[in-house]
């Protein structure tokens, strides 16, 4: 049986909360029950006493992780770095591929090791406030209003129109985007649906094969790897060695358990591949590359390109069809995605030889499956994930 690595860190600080917020953290603890004895004020008032102190206490938790929280929204700003003074919404509500806890980790890292301000988002069951990617709805959208790059790893999601309305808003405007893994088949939205054409499945000329294709290069197509059997090795795209997201990052170092996904070739557009997916004949980093068509040619596995928005503007794209949990505990995969964000908000110039991506606290990644709707209950809030 596949088994996950557990990687291990001390935890850091990240610096000053934001301010233009005020949000908290609220215990939910019942706490002990109370002697029959004890009036109904003294019982309130005790109640409120523990309620308080709860709160309070997990207020402090968070705030030294360098942590702001509500239920349903996590902000981490980082004091120092490269990426200060930049603002990064990073989304998940992917089904299979634990991109809560890649994102969860991403964020972590651009903000402790590099400086970034990052506003985390998770679909959220808006019943028990616990994150669950089989509900569409993903609370704090509005942040992409201020964001100077939007991270995004959702699977089919159908949201409600004044969600699905800001990222609308902030593709309009050419903004940055970088795509992991599902992000190609992000969105599902109904043909009756005022968002439709972002849908995966789309085919309307105005705007084939939705937000996928149009702005990240490419939509759902096909598993190209035998899906849980086959793994997939980076190979640096020939000519593509010097390229700034690649720094750091060695042919064949990338690797992870997810199989390749199947693009259309060539990619559209000005689209560049920068890595190509060998596929490999077994989960396990010194498996050896499978033998036939699957590697001639190579699938493109990560790439940039530019797309336009409605208001004319262009903005720079990265995708990539890795990202799971699993494919992020890979350091050379960590740098990719990394050095990536860095290029999008056209720091480029001060992406380092080697980029830090040393895990922040314990990263243990879940294999990748769907869970069962009842694996989701009683669930985690959002703020559980930045805990100590």
């Amino acid at each position: 049986m596949e088994t996950s690595p557990v990687i291990r860190n001390v935890p850091e600080q990240s610096g000053q909360l934001l301010s233009h917020h005020s949000w908290a953290y609220h215990g939910t603890e019942a706490g002990p029950a109370m002697p029959a004895a004890i009036s109904g004020v003294q019982q309130a008032r005790g109640a409120r006493r523990l309620r308080n102190g709860l709160v309070l206490m997990g207020l402090l938790t968070l705030a030294m992780a360098g942590v702001q929280a509500a239920d349903d929204i996590v902000v981490l700003k980082g004091s120092t770095g490269a990426g200060q003074g930049k603002h990064i919404v990073l989304i998940s509500g992917d089904q299979e591929y634990r991109s809560e806890e890649t994102i969860t980790q991403l964020a972590k890292i651009l903000a402790h090791r590099h400086g970034f301000t990052c506003t985390v988002l998770y679909t959220v069951d808006p019943q028990t406030g616990t994150i669950n990617p089989n509900i569409g709805n993903i609370p704090g959208l509005n942040a992409l209003e201020h964001a100077d790059l939007m991270v995004i790893f959702t699977r089919f999601l159908n949201l409600p129109d004044e969600q699905m309305q800001h990222i609308v808003t902030y593709l309009a405007r050419g903004k940055p985007v970088v795509g992991l893994r599902t992000a190609t088949h992000a969105f599902n939205i109904p043909k009756d649906r005022k968002y439709h054409k972002y849908s995966w499945n789309y085919n309307g000329e105005d705007y084939a094969g939705g937000f996928g294709k149009q702005v990240l290069g490419e939509t759902w197509v096909a598993h190209h790897g035998a899906h849980g059997k086959e793994g997939t090795r980076g190979r640096i795209a020939p000519g593509q060695e010097k390229h700034p997201i690649l720094r750091g990052i060695g042919d064949g170092e990338i690797f992870g358990p997810t199989d390749v996904y199947t693009v259309r070739l060539p990619l559209p557009g000005d689209s560049l591949p920068l890595v190509l997916g060998e596929v490999t004949a077994t989960l396990q980093p010194d498996s050896p590359a499978v033998r036939g068509k699957k590697n001639d040619p190579m699938m493109p596995i990560a790439w940039v390109k530019t797309y336009r928005g409605e208001k004319g503007a262009t903005g720079r794209v990265f995708t990539t069809t890795m990202g799971a949990s699993q494919d992020f505990a890979n350091e050379a995969t960590r740098r990719l995605i990394v050095n990536a964000c860095f290029w999008a908000v056209g720091l480029e110039d001060k992406i380092p030889p080697k980029t830090d991506v040393t895990v922040v606290g314990t990263f243990t990644p879940s294999p990748f499956r769907f869970k069962s709707p009842k694996e989701w209950q009683p669930g985690v809030k959002p703020a559980d994930l930045f805990r100590p």
